[in-house]
């Protein structure tokens, strides 16, 4: 599925349809070039999803914990600075990637060889500065 964002109002709207095209899936892994806007969406899935916390990117922290409608969980990596695949062993992510709770992940390739082998790929490609095209698979 493909969608254009030509705005950022238009954000809300695509991230209830990335929740509604992956259904019961709870994996996450977004791409897309430094600046694309992988933090600025999901930003607007946690609100979608119903995070009243200020959602921001765990670049250094690796992981940011969130709650969400119903006490749901919500985990949002950002693997970015991650040199190592010890690190992502260190910070336990077996536990948060198959405990059921939503996973957002940015920068995914760097711990190809840990991922799950069903989620949502979520491309994120800057057509012009102000236009992105997102794209959702289901792997």
């Amino acid at each position: 599925m493909e969608i254009e964002v030509n705005q950022l109002a238009d954000l809300n709207q695509a991230a209830l349809s990335l929740l509604e095209f992956a259904n019961e899936e709870k994996i996450f892994l977004f791409e897309g070039e430094m600046g694309a806007g992988k933090t600025t969406f999901i930003k607007a899935i946690c609100e979608a999803i119903g995070v009243a916390d200020v959602v921001s990117s765990p670049t250094f922290s690796i992981v940011n914990e969130y709650q969400g409608n119903h006490n749901q969980r919500i985990y949002h990596f950002d693997f970015y600075r991650i040199e190592d695949l010890r690190e992502a062993y260190d910070i336990g992510y077996e536990e948060y990637f198959y405990s059921g709770d939503i996973c957002l992940v940015e920068w995914p390739e760097r711990i190809k060889e840990l991922l799950p082998q069903e989620y949502v790929h979520v491309s994120i490609t800057a057509t012009t500065p102000d236009t992105r095209l997102i794209t959702f698979t289901k792997i």
